[in-house]
């Protein structure tokens, strides 16, 4: 039913495609326009109105390596590294 689109983003100017999978997204949610804006464009916009994010250093309590972590660590709870948290995340 639907067929992919080459559009052009009114940010940067290049080409990017509307892919018949997103199309379809837009028809399911009711989105009555068409992007106007690559990926890259709509990712950097996103990411300016948040701001910068601020991380924080901790010890990680499996390994003892130095975690970086986007919140500020309490003392009564555990702080992992990434990989760390990623074979706990496995196991469970």
């Amino acid at each position: 039913m639907y067929e992919d689109k080459t559009l052009v983003c009114k940010e940067c100017g290049n080409e990017f495609v509307f892919t018949a999978g997103e199309q379809e997204f837009y028809a399911e949610r009711g989105f009555q326009n068409e992007p106007q804006r690559c990926k890259a464009c709509r990712d950097a916009r996103k990411n300016a109105a948040r701001g910068p994010r601020e991380y924080f250093t901790s010890v990680c309590a499996a390994c003892g390596k130095e975690a970086r972590v986007p919140f500020e660590p309490k003392s009564d709870r555990p702080v992992y590294c990434s990989d760390c948290f990623a074979k706990l995340r496995e196991e469970a």
